[in-house]
């Protein structure tokens, strides 16, 4: 059976107001905002504890880590039907606050998530397509289509994954996973670049950019090629894999890498990097652009810390419901109203929800977040 989230999706969302991003399409594990989510397996609930769906699953800064997917127990009968060497769209949710871009890596998996090989990547400018002229937290991008490898193995128990390292605020590290079927695979396995984790206990840390997006890249063009198959995951034959799915953003004019075929630039990388001290740093951050990012820093006010808002940890929000909007409105969208919010459930908007904590509602381009006023 597939549900509809009403009040829980409302709940939920009280944790979204914060910012961030997850996927809505495919259905990742117990998402709330979901498009076309299968029944929840026994026992478990919908993602509305206080870091919510949209939340990262770890936080150098301010702690606080989930398992990778988040969710290890898969749905018992997949989000999606995929067909090997197709084409296939990510969709995200609209509410969203893309922390200046960054890396997005698009991975499967056919051994419920221990180990992942990466179909696609969109490197540096994930939302956005193109380097922004300063800090933003506005997507221009909510979707992405690409062509899945034709030699993908068939499988109904597949993991489909996408992963982010976040361009600028607190170092974080996110991670959607949707249980999904594959057909028409001419292969057994596939092999392809290991996918990155990064800000996560026990992984590197990437600093944040400062406008050089080409930090932390290292980690991706040096990324080993790993194998899966629904026998489960291996480690890298010898010889290069199989070209797999590319942004289709241009890449430099330097010479090409040899294996595999990437979408990202093969400028020469940064020696060494320095990793930032964990101390709390505002999901906008203050701190001032090298000399050689001439951009002006974005004059938006920033988000206090935690980044998480309003929800209290077990899924229930421990402030008083108020009267809403009033008027039709798209699924899933979100607003400010006075120093609180309201969502969009069923064509509706929904009653008034206070941030909490000394916050107030405040709009930050197409999203909004939870910050001191």
């Amino acid at each position: 059976m597939k549900y509809s989230a009403v009040l829980s999706c409302i709940i939920a969302l009280a944790g979204l107001t914060a910012g961030h991003v997850s996927i809505i399409s495919p259905c990742p594990r117990y998402s709330p905002v979901g498009e076309n989510c299968p029944a929840l397996p026994a026992g478990e609930s919908l993602d509305i504890a206080e870091k919510a769906i949209n939340g990262p699953i770890s936080s150098v800064q301010l702690g606080g880590t989930m398992p990778l997917c988040r969710h290890t127990t898969p749905y018992a009968t997949p989000s999606a039907t995929w067909t090997a060497g197709q084409s296939v769209t990510i969709k995200f949710n609209p509410s969203a606050a893309i922390h200046s871009g960054g890396n997005c890596e698009f991975s499967m998996s056919y051994d419920n998530g221990k180990t992942f090989a990466v179909i696609h990547r969109e490197l540096r400018y994930c939302f956005l397509g193109s380097k922004p002229a300063s800090l933003t937290n506005t997507a221009t991008i909510l979707s992405y289509t690409f062509n899945l490898p034709a030699d993908l193995p068939s499988s109904d128990k597949a993991v489909f994954a996408w992963s982010w390292v976040n361009a600028s605020g607190n170092r974080e590290f996110y991670m959607n996973c949707a249980d999904v079927a594959i057909k028409g695979g001419s292969s057994k396995s596939y092999t392809g670049p290991q996918m990155v984790v990064a800000n996560y206990p026990g992984y590197p840390t990437i600093p944040e950019f400062n406008g050089n997006y080409e930090t932390g890249m290292e980690h991706y063009t040096g990324a080993k090629n790993i194998t899966v198959s629904p026998s489960g995951g291996s480690q890298p034959p010898a010889s290069p894999n199989p070209p797999y799915a590319t942004a289709t953003a241009p890449v430099s004019s330097a010479p090409p890498v040899a294996s595999p075929t990437l979408a990202y630039s093969t400028r020469p990388m940064p020696a060494s990097y320095s990793v930032p001290a964990a101390s709390p740093i505002p999901a906008y951050s203050t701190r001032a652009m090298p000399a050689s990012y001439s951009a002006p820093v974005s004059s938006a006010p920033p988000v206090a810390s935690p980044t998480y808002a309003a929800g209290n940890g077990n899924g229930n929000i421990p402030h008083e419901a108020k009267t809403g909007g009033s008027g039709s409105c798209s699924p899933g969208a979100m607003q400010c109203s006075g120093a609180g919010f309201i969502v969009c459930v069923g064509g509706a908007w929904s009653q008034t929800y206070s941030c909490g904590g000394g916050t107030a509602c405040k709009s930050a381009g197409s999203g909004i977040y939870c910050g001191y006023p």
